[in-house]
């Protein structure tokens, strides 16, 4: 009830000040010193229930369509800013694709005010301490993902160099319960400095280091004594905490063309599970680091660059969350993102390095050389292994993702321009998505794609890949084709086929060959941009800003809306 009386309390305060905001929001005046803005998004489904495709979940047996809708207003006086967001969810299986939800209300709202350097904002906040390897409250609507917290927060510049950051709240609620909080506390707090050294300042260091507390509610701490208690009495342990602490310190170093990141955080004792479920109360580290290099004007004709990109992680035992009985993608405080290749073509993309919050030790290299202003080639290597407590029965790290991949583009004329590449995956799927006892995966795939535009405001593309593979569901092909009007129309074609079909042992997809047709329609009007498409899409990892999970196929129709004013 308190809760939804501050939600109450919220929006009739936001309502008051849109009532008696002065009508001309917009004008140029100086004297005008309200600005009114937001954005609003809009995602429609009907679905066509497909057995063959497994496209088969609650949504297509009962509700047969779906939205979601956020509409998101700020309002901005002076140094204060109001902002409100109200959230539906209508039969949607975007928080849980194995299920349905329906609800409404809202979803977030802030009051913030800046006092000559003093930034003070209570309500929801999104935030994050340097990376986010031990803090992140952010948003990501295309997975169902809202890791806000509700509480103060207050942020103070001193001077031009030093930035410190404090707060303290209560993560934003589960796929149950998205309007509501958890009962654990959370506090935070971060400090960053920045330095230039040298004659004209070539040498710039950014440092910085945070704090997080995490406090358990007495319910969940009854809840883990009991699960203790029933353990046999070999895995019992005693003395859990009530709080856990997350630290980390970070570092970017700039110096000509060279760019250093390193990170290193430590958790203090948490109650994690371990690959069978089992509760466990262990610490925890990450290593992080990054080294860039990147030069321009290189040869004989300084018309060559070149840019290398390396990068380490190791995960121990690092799975951060507001308590130990949340669901795969609730109650994250931490951003794990994995470091190989983000890949945009479909078939590049369908196996992706998912990160082990348990453990991993992954490493991955890029090079992007430029020959000259038309040709570019690009290379990366990625690694994954586990580590040794997570690997196999012998205690042996296990191989869990390779990517090799090159490609070459080429910018024929002004008009026309095409790539090409090649891409070999090895991919551990019996740990990223359980299924136990199945193969590696293991695929060659070739790619092209040219695009040809033919006047100023018009192009074609094309796109191809074809993903051979003896493994999960056999070999893919798939091609696309598009059409763009700039600025305000946009079509495509798309069909991906299962040309060579292999199915795992318990598949219910049938062992033949499947087309996954996918035609798609956009435009635009001012601020706004509408899309309809009708999608047939195979089951796999879908991965967005660094949160990836199983989701499974989708058959219908889908119409989105988003507009800014």
């Amino acid at each position: 009830m308190k809760q939804k009386r501050l939600l109450t309390l919220a929006t009739a305060f936001i309502v008051l000040l849109t009532i008696f905001t002065p009508k001309n929001t917009h004008a140029q005046n100086k004297d005008d010193k309200w600005v009114l803005s937001g954005n609003f998004q809009s995602v429609t489904q009907f679905f066509d229930r497909d057995d063959e495709i497994g496209a088969n979940t609650v949504v297509y047996r009962k509700q047969k369509s779906s939205n979601e809708s956020w509409l998101f207003a700020k309002l901005s006086y002076n140094t204060w800013d109001f902002s409100m967001r109200y959230d539906l969810f209508n039969n949607s299986p975007l928080l849980n694709p194995q299920a349905s939800y329906s609800n409404q209300g809202l979803g977030f709202f802030q009051i913030r005010k800046n006092i000559k350097g003093l930034d003070i904002t209570a309500g929801y906040f999104y935030d994050q301490f340097g990376s986010g390897t031990v803090f992140r409250a952010y948003e990501d609507r295309n997975i169902g993902i809202d890791y806000a917290v509700q509480g103060i927060r207050v942020k103070y510049t001193v001077g031009k160099n030093l930035r410190l950051k404090g707060f303290s709240g209560q993560q934003k609620g589960n796929i149950n319960n998205r309007f509501g909080v958890f009962p654990e506390r959370l506090q935070g707090f971060n400090a960053e400095y920045d330095l230039r050294l040298g004659k004209r300042k070539k040498l710039s260091i950014q440092t910085g280091a945070s704090v997080i507390n995490r406090t358990l509610d007495e319910s969940t701490m009854s809840a883990v004594a009991s699960e203790i208690n029933g353990l046999p009495l070999n895995q019992r342990f005693g003395d859990p905490k009530y709080n856990t602490f997350a630290l980390n310190g970070y570092t970017t170093i700039n110096y000509g063309p060279f760019t250093f990141y390193g990170e290193y955080s430590h958790k203090t004792k948490d109650l994690i599970r371990n690959l069978e479920e089992r509760l466990i109360n262990r610490p925890g580290d990450v290593y992080f680091g990054i080294l860039t290099f990147a030069k321009n004007k290189l040869g004989k004709k300084k018309k060559s660059s070149i840019a290398v990109n390396l990068q380490y992680k190791k995960i121990d035992r690092f799975g951060f969350r507001i308590n130990p009985y949340v669901n795969q993608l609730d109650g994250l405080i931490t951003y794990l993102p994995s470091i190989t290749r983000a890949n945009t073509f479909r078939l590049l993309a369908r196996y992706t390095s998912v990160p082990q919050v348990l453990g991993e030790q992954a490493y991955t290299g890029d090079i992007l050389y430029a020959i000259n202003r038309k040709t570019k080639l690009s290379f990366n290597y990625s690694s994954v292994n586990s580590l040794g407590f997570n690997g196999d029965n012998n205690g042996s790290p296990i191989k869990l993702f390779r990517e090799y991949y090159g490609s070459i583009s080429h910018k024929f004329s002004r008009k026309f321009k095409g790539k090409v590449g090649l891409q070999r995956i090895e991919y551990n799927q019996e740990r990223y998505e359980i299924k136990p006892g199945v193969e590696l995966v293991q695929t060659w795939t070739p790619f092209m794609e040219f695009t040809w535009k033919y006047s100023r405001r018009k192009s074609i593309r094309f796109e191809y890949q074809l993903l051979e593979t003896k493994q999960d569901l056999g070999s893919f092909m798939n091609a696309v084709l598009e059409w763009n009007i700039a600025p305000k129309y946009s079509f495509s074609v798309t069909n991906m086929i299962n040309h060579k079909p292999e199915r795992f042992k318990g598949s219910s997809i049938p062992n033949k060959v499947i087309n996954y047709p996918t035609v798609f329609a956009s435009y635009t009007h001012n601020q706004s941009v509408f899309t309809l498409a009708y999608i047939k899409q195979v089951q796999g990892v879908n991965c967005t800003g660094g949160i990836c999970r199983v989701e499974p196929a989708f058959s219908g129709v889908r119409f989105t809306i988003n507009t800014n004013f």
